[in-house]
């Protein structure tokens, strides 16, 4: 009897084809909608790819960090800094502003790695503020009050001129498709990379890690090991979201950049809801998130109130958030990762 071990499924089958389609509606949305759409489709990419980076750090690695806004702000200042100090142009800036997040990764997970649980969490906020106070002295771009991209810089970008004679638009609204564009990029290279992580050797290790540290050094995992490369992936994948969002932005301050709401409650809160440990929840939680923040902007702190009520009762009712539900009721997996052993034929002498 011939065996094969397959994670595939036909609803993932039916999801890759359907996945196809709607990628390439992605890719000709400029061509068709307006600058509005445009600017909401880049927000719910970019909160997307942050998403999936902090499910990445909590929901598979365990580690759970409220401190991810020291990579967006470390990024978004990285690509400010070398656009204005060495006059790179800000496309090439984004892959710099996962370089920088990638370097003050490394001494925060050297000291927050010492820590457990709830103190690793406050740990990573405390970094967090460190680096942001540390940037607001930064009086070359700005200090406290912040700065903005140079005029030529944001109107001479790279791709902007094709843009604008392919679409027919003006330059902001080509920085917007540029950046859209680029959002894309980065959210399908994100969810392909981490998707293709688990379904590796490393990705089982990560699995036991996140399960029981003990027991999976107990059958040769290497924990240490695995700790760290998710949170330099994370911290560099978070960099790179940082600088775009900055880029399209054109115009950043230390408390917008080091919002720990904007750029990790917020996160926390589409993951906890879309359904952490998985790569379908974000995608839920973001839509949830971008559907509730449309309704309820408008009404302050009643926005505040009912995102709160609504994560509490998610996860009174389904612990595993509204995809880890679905997935219960119908065994639902449009990105499996579980390894199943399927039988063949026994094959002939002949043959």
């Amino acid at each position: 009897m011939a065996y094969s071990v397959t994670t595939q499924t036909p609803a993932s089958r039916i999801a890759a084809i359907a996945g196809v389609i709607l990628i390439s509606l992605l890719i000709a949305l400029p061509f068709f909608a307006g600058r509005g759409t445009i600017q909401d489709m880049f927000f719910i990419l970019t909160m997307l790819v942050l998403a999936q980076f902090w499910n990445l750090l909590a929901g598979y690695g365990g580690l759970v960090s409220i401190g991810q806004q020291a990579f967006v702000g470390t990024g978004a200042y990285a690509l400010f800094g070398v656009v204005i100090l060495w006059g790179v142009d800000p496309v090439p800036a984004i892959f710099c502003a996962g370089i920088a997040a990638l370097v003050i990764a490394v001494p925060t997970a050297f000291f927050a790695f010492r820590l457990n649980g709830a103190y690793f969490a406050i740990g990573t906020w405390v970094i967090a503020e460190v680096v942001r106070l540390l940037v607001a002295q930064w009086k070359m771009l700005g200090g406290g009050t912040g700065t903005s991209l140079p005029r030529d810089a944001t109107r001479d970008m790279w791709f902007i001129e094709s843009i604008e004679s392919t679409l027919g638009l003006r330059s902001a609204a080509a920085r917007d498709v540029l950046a859209y564009w680029l959002a894309l990029v980065l959210a399908l290279a994100t969810i392909g990379g981490i998707y293709w992580l688990l379904r590796t050797r490393r990705g089982l290790a990560l699995a036991a890690v996140r399960d029981n540290t003990e027991a999976a050094k107990s059958v040769g995992v290497d924990a240490g090991r695995m700790k760290w490369i998710v949170f330099l992936t994370s911290a560099f994948g978070t960099g790179l979201a940082g600088g775009l969002i900055y880029m399209q932005k054109a115009r950043i301050s230390p408390d917008a950049a080091f919002s720990v709401t904007d750029w990790t409650a917020y996160v926390i809160f589409i993951v906890v809801i879309g359904g952490i440990g998985t790569i379908e929840g974000p995608i839920i939680g973001v839509l949830v998130f971008f559907a509730l923040q449309t309704l309820l902007a408008d009404f302050g702190s009643w926005y505040l109130m009912t995102l709160g009520v609504l994560a509490v009762v998610v996860m009174l009712v389904a612990p595993r958030g509204l995809w880890g539900l679905l997935s219960e009721q119908t065994g639902l997996h449009l990105f499996p990762i579980r390894r199943r052993l399927t039988g063949g034929k026994l094959a002939s002498s002949e043959e």
